[in-house]
């Protein structure tokens, strides 16, 4: 199976945060799953860094670049494909994750339980 991290995902996944849950942690643990992270993540959380919204650790990219994760640009068949999204979250950051894993045919891995409700393309981890 295919996922896309959502950006707090990723962020609990490198600092080992008890935040994320045990159904998560074993779904992005698996071999067996392609783990993709989004250009948009990254950008996510480098404006907020330079906001001052979130602290990084000092080794964020050697952690980032110590998994296996799977690099996922950002294409302009994404974009043309939010047109057609929903409007039930208004964060223009997951907007565009979830227009990505529909694009490319995988899920959207997220604790945001609003999220859930673009159907299949997003899986809510508990």
């Amino acid at each position: 199976m295919k996922f896309l991290l959502d950006t707090h995902l990723l962020l609990w996944w490198l600092s080992g945060s008890r935040s994320l849950s045990k159904t998560g942690r074993r779904l992005i643990a698996n071999p067996d799953h392609a783990i993709f992270v989004s250009a948009v993540t990254l950008w996510e959380i480098r404006l907020k860094e330079s906001l001052g919204e979130l602290d990084l650790p000092v080794d964020f990219e050697e952690r980032l670049n110590g998994e296996a994760f799977e690099p996922l640009p950002l294409t302009a068949a994404h974009v043309h494909n939010i047109a057609g999204l929903p409007w039930h979250h208004r964060d223009p950051f997951d907007r565009m994750l979830v227009a990505q894993a529909r694009a490319e045919r995988m899920r959207l891995l997220t604790a945001d339980e609003q999220l859930a409700a673009y159907g299949d393309a997003v899986m809510v981890a508990k």
